[in-house]
């Protein structure tokens, strides 16, 4: 069964972009796009996702504001910060919160894809 994924970034482009990755692989499903943390909150309690890929730097809400919600409503579901934002201070903050993974959008998009299989070979 295909593992269903929350796609959150301000950019309708990287949206669009990381839905065709996921899309490309069959033990994926894109279930729904959000533009911002506040939104992709509220679409997570309506889709539960296995999976939420969000970036850093966002309107509204940020990545790192939505992660730390998103972990008191669903502590199960994994969170991967995708973001042009990078380095060990946001790496460290990211983890304290409950954040999975870091992928830099400036790596190929194959590392995202490992890095979200991962998540459920280490949970096995």
């Amino acid at each position: 069964m295909a593992k269903t994924v929350l796609i959150v970034d301000d950019y309708a482009y990287i949206r669009h972009a990381l839905g065709s990755v996921f899309k490309r692989e069959a033990d994926f499903e894109v279930c729904g796009e959000a533009v911002n943390g506040r939104e992709a909150i509220a679409k997570a309690q309506e889709l539960h996702p296995d999976l939420i890929v969000l970036d850093l730097s966002m309107p509204v809400m940020n990545g790192l504001e939505a992660a730390r919600e998103l972990k008191q409503l669903m502590p199960t579901v994994p969170l991967i910060m995708y973001s042009a934002f990078g380095g060990g201070f946001v790496e460290q903050h990211a983890r304290l919160i409950g954040i999975s993974e870091v992928v830099s959008k400036s790596q190929p998009p194959a590392l995202l894809i490992s890095k979200a299989r991962s998540l459920y070979r280490d949970a096995a």
